[in-house]
Parts: C-alpha cells; structure tokens; sequence
C-alpha cells in the first residue's frame, strides 16, 4: 500500500495570516520568564535542559538559583559534580546536570584559554555534549534570533490545530511546515508565541492532541529509585550498597541495578565498599 503523501505546504497568505494572528495575541499575553530577559547563549541552554520535561512553575527558581551560582561556562565547569547535583535536586533526570556540566567542560576545553563561548551553529553546537538538534536550533533562535524553526511538543500542537495538519504527520513533514511558517527577523517572538498560546490556550486538553511520546509514572518506576539513591548520597554522603537498600526500602538486587545503572551514567562511583557520588 502507498503510504499517504504529506499534506502541501500553507501558502505564503495563510502562513502571513497565522503569524499575524498569533503574534498580536503574544502582544497582549506574553509570559514574564526570566530566561526571556537575556540572550545570553549560555543562560538560554541552561533554561533549554531545565525545561526538557519539567514545568516552567518549578524550573523558574532553580533557574535563577543556578545563575547566581554558576553564571558562566567556566564556573560550571570548574564545579564539583556533587554541588550540581544537590542545586539540580527536585528538576528529575539527573543526567541532564552531569550533561550540562559536561557541555561547558567541553566548551571551556575548546576556548584554550580564552573566554569559553558556545558555538554560533547547529553543527558545532549539537556536537557538544548532551546537546540535541532541538536544543542546538533553541539556543540560536532564542540568543541570537537566528531564522530557524524548533518544534518542541507546545509548537508541534499549535501548528497541528492551525493549520489542520494530521496528527500522525512526520517529524520531516513537521519541520518543512515550520520552517514554511517562519516570520523572517522575528523567530524569537515567534517561538515564546507559539509556546505561550500552546501552553495558555491550546493545551493538551483543550485540543485532545495528544503528544508524540508520554512520560512513564514515576511512582515506583526505576527513575524514582535513581532519583531516591541518589539524593540519599547527595543527603548523607557515601554509604554501602546496603545501607541504601535498606533506607530505601529496596532489595539487595534493586539497589545493585539502580547503582550498576547511576554508575553508567556517570553520576556514582563505588570504592572502599561504598557508593560515592562520582
């Protein structure tokens, strides 16, 4: 069977009506966020992986807290992994703070010296670390208003419910409508409207578009045992593998594969018989 072909792009009328539409409401409607007061690159990515899967409500004080700690590549960098977990505690996925820590390591490496910056493009941006095409096109869009389209879920929803495209429809397909719809000099705007009315008046539940993918429950899945193991170090420094069984109401087997599973990815290290956060 042939599989459907993509819907055509909007026309260049109904893509200026669209972005007329939205950007007048964004006028009236626009959120105060903190991150949206810089276009300073590296405080635009540290909002970037906050944001991945967390609520704005709860990234926006760890968000200032960690600016103030850290306000720049090299202070990052330099910080002990133990104090980047403990100011991540609460924000989930703990790997996005070993990932961020890593990502101005490695931008520091590369400065030799000299003041570390982020990259200027997609390319050299997405081969830092932890830095996906998503989060690359953000950053330029954001910092430096770059003519770039980034479809996230909130953007992805908007232009679906729009421009009456198929739910199904392909990331491909997705991003040539995107990029279609663009308004030249004006992608910053553009991206906090789409954003902003997908978060305050297009919503999941207004519009019954259901995202691509949906978060497991965290109830007494494996993320919360990580997450539950390693605040116990990050609260009472190092402990044996059956300390933290028992404080954590795990079996000897559990703790072993959540420890095995922290270790792969960086965030614990085991010597003298005791778990260590690395």
């Amino acid at each position: 069977m042939t599989p459907p072909a993509d819907p055509p792009l909007p026309s260049p009328r109904r893509a200026r009506a669209l972005q007329r539409r939205l950007l007048d409401w964004y006028a009236g409607n626009r959120r105060d966020l903190p991150w949206r007061r810089t276009t300073d690159p590296y405080a635009i990515l540290v909002s970037e992986v906050m944001l991945q899967q967390t609520q704005v409500a709860r990234v926006v004080p760890r968000y200032e807290e960690w600016l103030r700690a850290w306000p720049d590549l090299e202070s990052l960098a330099a910080a002990p992994l133990v104090d980047v977990l403990r100011r991540w505690q609460g924000l989930g996925y703990n790997n996005r703070a070993r990932r961020l820590q890593a990502c101005a390591a490695a931008a520091v490496a590369s400065a030799r010296g000299g003041r570390a910056e982020l990259p200027r493009t997609t390319e050299g941006l997405r081969a830092l670390p932890g830095i996906g095409p998503y989060t690359a096109r953000a950053v330029l869009i954001f910092a430096h208003n770059d003519d770039l389209a980034a479809v996230d879920a909130n953007v992805r929803r908007v232009l679906t419910h729009e421009l009456r495209l198929p739910e199904d429809l392909g990331a491909a397909a997705l991003q040539a409508v995107a990029d279609a719809v663009l308004p030249r000099g004006r992608s910053r705007d553009w991206h906090n409207a789409l954003m902003d009315y997908g978060s305050l008046v297009l919503t999941a539940h207004s519009t019954g578009i259901a995202p691509r993918t949906r978060q497991s429950a965290f109830e007494g899945s494996r993320r919360q045992k990580r997450a539950g193991l390693l605040r116990r170090l990050l609260e009472h420094g190092p402990q044996t593998a059956a300390e933290l069984a028992a404080a954590l109401g795990l079996s000897g087997e559990e703790a072993d594969v959540v420890i095995a599973a922290l270790r792969r990815d960086g965030l614990v290290s085991v010597s003298g018989g005791r778990v260590h956060v690395a």
